[in-house]
């Protein structure tokens, strides 16, 4: 396992930790991998339950890290490691819930959509700045937030790059409940403990109706990574990285 990743198991719940509090969890192509074999090892294992997905105190991720960005938009490749995770993600047989404080960015919102139940605290803030990077929307967010939040709270999300604040995102529908940051995690285990207490057969069913048919989302998945692909490699993108890290410096 990537040393950026948590993996640890309590009873029927496997829990899964972003911990590269240094860099807010800015997900490495490693972590990627890390998290994607997580979720099928679970999937895989008939004594777990549920998944839990968790970040560090205040930042639950930054996004994808800029380096991966960089060597694609600079004429490098891209490996399958988001590709894999996020199959993973909308493949889940197990549910799984996340736990989100501060910093949730790209991906750091994204993965909730994924998510059968979403507790956040009152910093937390979910925001997708893909146009303003050049990018587009991926994760199957753009399938997934219209049918979720409605097209025009996914247009603010995903189009504008509006922050939405934890209250927000609750109104919104994009997330269960707002908790504060000392009682986060212990919501978070409390409801996945719940999960894990139900007959299994049953809630797969149940679970399965609720999701739905999958296969248009895997397809949404591979269309919006073709185009993500494409435009790290735009002039847009490019310009807009370079004055991001210039900023930065």
């Amino acid at each position: 396992m990537n040393e950026h990743i948590q993996i640890e198991r309590r009873g029927a719940i496997q829990s899964i930790r972003m911990n590269r509090p240094d860099k807010k969890n800015a997900i490495t192509r490693a972590m990627y991998a890390a998290m994607a074999e997580a979720l099928a090892a679970g999937d895989g294992d008939p004594d777990i339950c549920c998944h839990v997905i968790l970040g560090v105190p205040g930042a639950f991720s930054s996004g994808n890290d800029l380096a991966d960005f960089m060597t694609v938009a600079t004429g490098g490749e891209g490996g399958r490691e988001v590709y894999d995770f996020l199959l993973a993600l909308a493949k889940s047989q197990k549910p799984i819930v996340s736990g989100v404080d501060g910093i949730a960015v790209g991906i750091g919102t994204t993965i909730n959509l994924h998510c059968d139940l979403t507790f956040a605290t009152p910093r937390t803030e979910f925001r997708t700045p893909f146009v303003d990077l050049g990018l587009v929307p991926e994760a199957g967010s753009s399938l997934l937030a219209p049918a979720v939040i409605g097209r025009q709270q996914a247009f603010a999300l995903l189009g504008l790059g509006e922050g939405f604040t934890a209250e927000r995102a609750k109104e919104a529908g994009l997330i269960y409940a707002v908790v504060s940051e000392a009682e986060l995690e212990a919501a978070v285990f409390e409801a996945a403990e719940r999960i894990a207490s139900k007959p299994p057969e049953a809630l797969k069913i149940a679970r399965d109706f609720l999701l739905g048919d999958r296969a248009p989302l895997i397809a949404r998945i591979e269309e919006e990574g073709v185009q993500f692909r494409n435009r790290l490699k735009s002039d847009e993108a490019r310009n807009a990285f370079m004055a991001f890290m210039s900023r930065k410096k």
